[in-house]
Parts: C-alpha cells; sequence; structure tokens
C-alpha cells in the first residue's frame, strides 16, 4: 500500500482571456482574410525553418529579419515566438510518447513473463493462449514505435502540423453528409490563418500592431507591407480601422485597466461553420501567495467528486462533519461537441462556485485526477473484453484536466481556493466507513451514494482529517450505555473506527471468558450472619448436618472439610 501525497493549495492562472464577437462588414472581412492568407503563409514558411534546424543553435533573430521584409517587424516576431512554442509543444509531446510507450512495454513484458493463467504475486499471466499471441503482436508494435521515437529524439526532429492533425486526417474520411470537401477547406484555411499580435507595455493601449481603444471602442490593424494598399487611415499609413464596435463585455474593466497600464495580446479567429470572426484578448496577472492550509483548515470545505455523468459533493465543517443534504448535479458530455462539453462544464462550475459562497466555504476541494496511468497502460491494467473496452471509454469521458482548469480559473474570481488532495482510496474508504452511517442519520429524503460519501473522504483529507470517523464515537448499533465491549486487538488499531466489532475504546488485553459464578450457601449465611425465622432453624441445621462440607464466611472450613 503505497503512501498517500500531501494536500496542495492549487496555484491561481498566471493570465487571463477574454472573448467577444466582431460583427465586420464585407470591407471589413475581405481585408482580415487577405492579411490572415499572408501572414499564414509566413507562419507555414517559418516553423518549417524551425523543424528543419532540430536542436541545432537558435536562429530566431535570423528568421525575423527574413520575414520582416514581407510584413513587419511586430508581426515577424510575433510569427517566430509562435513557431518556437509549437516546436518545444511537440519536443514534449515526443518525450511524454516515449514514456507512454517504455511503461506500457515493461508492462506487457511483465505479463508475457507469467504463465498462461497463472500468477506471480500481484503479476497475473493472460487469460488464454490467443490472447498471449495477440499481446506478442502489439509487444513488437510499440517497440518499432519506440524505435521510431527514439531516433527523432535523437536527430531532434519534430513534426508539427499547422491547423491541427485531427483536421488534416479527416480530410480522408468526407463521407459523411454533414461536412463537404467544400467546407472542410474552408475551415482548413481559417485554421492556417495567422492573426495574432504580441503586447508591448511601452506602446499605448499596450500593443502596437493590433490596437483596441477601450473608451471609443474601435480596433485598427496594422498591415504587413504588401498589403499597404489597403489602409483606411489617411493619417497613419499600413493601418486598417475596423468599421464595427469593439466591446468586451465580461470583464471588461480589468481588460480597460490592463490595457491602460500593461501589455495586451490579441488574437483574431474566423468560424466556418458558423461564419463569425472573434477577437480574444489575454494578459498577464500579477502573481498571488495562496493561503496556508491551517488557514483555509479554518472554514469549511466543500468535497467534490467528478464522475461522468454527475458531481456528487458535500460541505463539511472545519472538524470534518458534514453540513446539510449531499449535492448532486448532473453533467451529461458523451457525444457533444467540444464548444457545447466547455458550456456544460462552465454552467456546473458555476453552480458549484455558488453553493461554496453561499454556505460559507473559503475552499473546494477536489481529486488531483488526469489518468495518465489508463491513458498509457489501460488496456493492460483496466480490464479486458467487453467490460474492459466499456470502463476505458467512461475513464476517457471523464474531463478531469479542463474540469481542473476551468474551476481554479472561475474560482479566482469568486474569492475561493481548489485544494488538491490524492486520490487513492476515496470511493472504497467512503463506502466502508461512511455512507451506511450518513444513510441512517440523514433527514433528508436524498439517498446518500458511495460518491456522496467519496466527496466526505476527500474534503476530510483536504481538511487534514483522517478518512475514517472520530475515535471514540460508537455507532448507533454498538453503544451499550456509556461503554463498549472489548473489541479483537488484531483488526484495528486503537482509537480508530473500522469493520471489526465494537469500535471506541479498545481492549488493551486479549479478551477472556467470565469464569463460571461460585455458588453461595444460603443456610449458613442465615445461622451465622443474621437471625432467621424460628422455624427455620431446625431445617437449616438438618441441612449443614447432611452437607459436612459447608462453612461460614466467620469459623471457616469445617472440621469434616478439613479431613477430606
Amino acid at each position: 500500500m503505497r503512501s498517500i501525497n500531501t494536500p496542495f493549495v492549487v496555484v491561481r492562472p498566471a493570465g487571463a482571456r477574454i472573448r467577444t464577437r466582431l460583427r465586420v462588414t464585407g470591407a471589413d472581412e475581405v481585408v482580415l482574410r487577405a492579411v490572415g492568407e499572408h501572414l499564414g503563409h509566413l507562419a507555414s514558411v517559418d516553423i518549417s525553418w524551425r523543424c528543419r534546424l532540430g536542436q541545432a543553435q537558435e536562429q530566431r533573430t535570423v528568421r525575423k529579419r527574413t520575414l520582416t521584409i514581407s510584413s513587419s517587424s511586430r508581426w515577424a516576431g510575433s510569427i517566430t515566438r509562435t513557431s518556437n512554442n509549437q516546436w518545444e509543444q511537440g519536443w514534449a509531446n515526443l518525450v511524454g510518447r516515449r514514456v507512454g510507450l517504455s511503461r506500457a512495454i515493461r508492462t506487457i513484458q511483465a505479463r508475457l513473463a507469467v504463465p498462461v493463467g497463472g500468477a506471480c504475486g500481484r503479476i497475473r499471466g493472460y487469460a488464454s493462449q490467443a490472447e498471449r499471441f495477440a499481446k506478442q503482436q502489439r509487444l513488437q508494435h510499440l517497440q518499432a514505435q519506440l524505435t521510431w521515437v527514439d531516433s527523432r529524439l535523437a536527430t531532434g526532429r519534430v513534426s508539427v502540423c499547422r491547423g491541427g492533425r485531427r483536421l488534416a486526417r479527416h480530410r480522408h474520411n468526407l463521407n459523411e453528409p454533414s461536412l463537404s470537401i467544400e467546407q472542410w477547406r474552408g475551415q482548413w484555411q481559417a485554421e492556417r490563418w495567422f492573426l495574432s499580435a504580441d503586447g508591448d507595455a511601452v506602446k499605448r493601449w499596450g500593443n502596437e500592431t493590433i490596437r483596441v481603444h477601450p473608451d471609443q471602442h474601435w480596433l485598427e490593424l496594422r498591415l504587413p507591407t504588401p498589403l499597404a494598399a489597403l489602409s483606411n487611415t489617411p493619417n497613419r499609413a499600413c493601418t486598417y480601422r475596423l468599421g464595427c464596435p469593439v466591446v468586451f463585455r465580461h470583464r471588461g474593466e480589468e481588460w480597460a485597466a490592463q490595457a491602460a497600464t500593461g501589455a495586451v495580446r490579441y488574437d483574431i479567429s474566423f468560424d466556418s461553420a458558423k461564419a463569425r470572426w472573434y477577437l480574444d484578448a489575454s494578459w498577464r496577472i500579477k502573481p498571488e501567495q495562496p493561503p496556508s492550509l491551517q488557514e483555509l483548515r479554518r472554514h469549511r470545505a466543500l468535497g467534490i467528486d467528478l464522475n461522468a455523468d454527475h458531481l456528487a459533493g458535500w460541505i463539511l465543517d472545519p472538524s470534518g462533519n458534514p453540513i446539510g443534504p449531499p449535492q448532486t448535479i448532473p453533467l451529461q458530455l458523451a457525444w457533444l461537441s467540444a464548444s457545447t462539453r466547455n458550456g456544460r462544464l462552465r454552467a456546473v462550475i458555476t453552480s458549484i462556485l455558488q453553493l461554496a459562497a453561499t454556505s460559507g466555504c473559503r475552499s473546494i476541494v477536489i481529486e488531483n485526477l488526469d489518468f495518465a496511468d489508463a491513458r498509457q497502460t489501460g488496456r493492460e491494467t483496466l480490464g479486458r473484453g467487453r467490460p474492459g473496452k466499456r470502463f476505458r471509454r467512461v475513464i476517457a469521458g471523464i474531463p478531469t484536466r479542463s474540469f481542473r482548469n476551468l474551476l481554479v480559473g472561475m474560482a479566482a474570481s469568486r474569492g475561493l481556493w481548489v485544494i488538491a488532495v490524492d486520490p487513492g482510496w476515496t470511493s472504497k474508504w467512503g463506502r466502508r466507513y461512511w455512507q451506511a452511517p450518513l444513510n441512517h442519520s440523514t433527514k433528508s429524503s436524498i439517498a446518500v451514494s458511495g460518491h456522496h460519501a467519496a466527496a466526505v473522504v476527500i474534503a476530510r483529507r483536504g481538511l487534514g482529517l483522517r478518512a475514517r470517523r472520530r475515535p471514540g464515537v460508537p455507532g448507533h448499533d454498538r453503544r451499550i450505555v456509556v461503554g463498549e465491549l472489548p473489541a479483537r486487538p488484531d483488526l484495528q488499531r486503537p482509537g480508530c473506527e473500522g469493520p471489526g466489532p465494537p469500535v471506541g475504546q479498545r481492549a488493551v488485553e486479549n479478551p477472556h471468558k467470565t469464569r463460571l459464578a461460585e455458588l453461595s450457601r444460603l443456610g449458613d449465611q442465615v445461622v451465622q450472619d443474621r437471625s432467621g425465622p424460628p422455624e427455620q432453624d431446625s431445617n437449616l441445621f438438618a441441612f449443614k448436618e447432611r452437607s459436612p462440607g459447608c462453612r461460614s464466611r466467620r469459623q471457616g472450613p469445617s472440621r469434616t472439610a478439613r479431613g477430606w
């Protein structure tokens, strides 16, 4: 049994990003398309150049000077910076793929070393010879992929697909009536356009290439040198001002303050499916020191258990006691588009934040999950056959990373903090120690499920408490007046309530049977200690003569008894 990692406070995001829609005119759309296509071609040339360099000495200055001739110095800086980020991300993906392939190969080799149907410790062999043969073939395939990845890492060769590899592969599967070749080509071209400008704190309104005025609500775009003839501003050459107003409804005051004092990055994108233009603004946030766990544990906490189709939660006080009824928030994300999934996930997180704020919570406790092991060795560790495949599909449908990132970012605007805890045995210990007592004690009509009990264990772990209930408190069916019977000392540690009989004060020594009670001689008691009724004296003396071994408390054993 591995040790449980220490909880920690998740650091808030270091930046903010907001979006608004651009209701451009026909002339504005022509200019945006021309600029996007021109800069997109330059970005494709630069990323190809960067991939050919590999791990060689960085030549960003040379690349930037070359691109400046066909655009401008600031556009060239944004293009080269984006190319470097894409290459570094591709390199990190290769390293992560190598780690995953290595883990999968070690797992299969360990199981192949065990005979079919046998077991060696906790490692079991495959169920049949056919399955073993299939795994041998898969092992050869994984080893070939690992060799290919190692060769790419050795030479520094990284493959980057501008526009997305998934969309590029979708070109060969256009049999669906919902997407034609013209629609796919429109999406492909829109994804490969480049309309991103890095911010500059020295320039007015935080950006020189794409400038937005917070008060007058206009947007000016710096045109590349070959497209200078499209300018519509007489006073400023090589710039174009859109004819539509630009207003940020969400967090507009923060954006305006940042544009007046710091740098703001802008990205213009086009959604070909909806024929809409969007403007994204992003900037850095001053880092805030998170409070300590001791400070957060003085307040209430909301424990959340994330599942495939719902979220289970419960509010706990600083002592670790559940308060109020359990909370269940439905979450249906299966077979939905990415934008719909993101919207529903944000709506669920909004409900969580509202519940925590109205209940006086200072922190939200979640599990530190990303299912990296399931993605790498899922076929070998998460079951086999149709049940295992169905279980892996459920695991893949749980939005662990998206939920954590969105929760941390949205909780920052509400003044709440997120505590991440180790996910080990939260469901098992919740069902074992909390589900039955909570079902008995709760006064609501909501049945307490194992997920609600897991949420209690998650919150208690964030509060620095044990998963088991407070020691010394007997259950409702095990209490005997004020004390309890001694328990078996070999099942549980003293002071912890577990599945063994009874709980609370544990026995120090081994339990033993009570010896049989000794018979008392009522005849001697009546005659020697107190005066009995006159009519019983003769009978008692007769009983004493018939029982020579009887004795009184004062005179000790009789002569006949001493003779025996």
